[in-house]
């Protein structure tokens, strides 16, 4: 089982930059693709980031060239995963979640990840 813990969401300006970052412990060791999601009140989950056990990610629109993520497998027993976001808009206000998946197709819809975690607020005021 893989349990996750994000971090690192706050309150900020727009404009400005956060990093989030998810960390993951248990049997991480078969874990195929990580990925990004937020959710704002009153709206559906949205992927918006994703890496690969080959680094190859992937990104929704609304967050391309703004976004990146990145992950770090070099320690057997723990890894992780960042967000770094720039330019924060007020749009960008949610909760953001990170999921793994253990098999293939690694992408932006929830329904092909096995763990998630609890979750850490953004708020982007204008």
């Amino acid at each position: 089982q893989v349990h996750l813990v994000e971090s690192g969401g706050g309150s900020v300006q727009a404009g400005e930059s956060l990093r989030l970052s998810c960390e993951s412990s248990g049997s991480i060791y078969n874990i195929y693709c990580m990925g990004w999601f937020r959710q704002a009140p009153g709206k559906e989950r949205e992927g918006i980031a994703t890496v690969d056990s080959n680094d190859v990610t992937s990104y929704a629109d609304s967050v391309e060239g703004r976004f990146t993520i990145s992950r770090d497998n070099t320690n057997l027993t723990h890894n992780a995963v960042y967000l770094d976001m720039n330019s924060l808009k007020p749009e960008d206000t949610a909760m953001y979640y990170c999921a793994a998946s253990r098999s293939p197709p690694c992408t932006l819809v929830a329904k092909y990840y096995d763990a998630w975690g609890q979750g850490t607020q953004v708020t982007v005021s204008s």
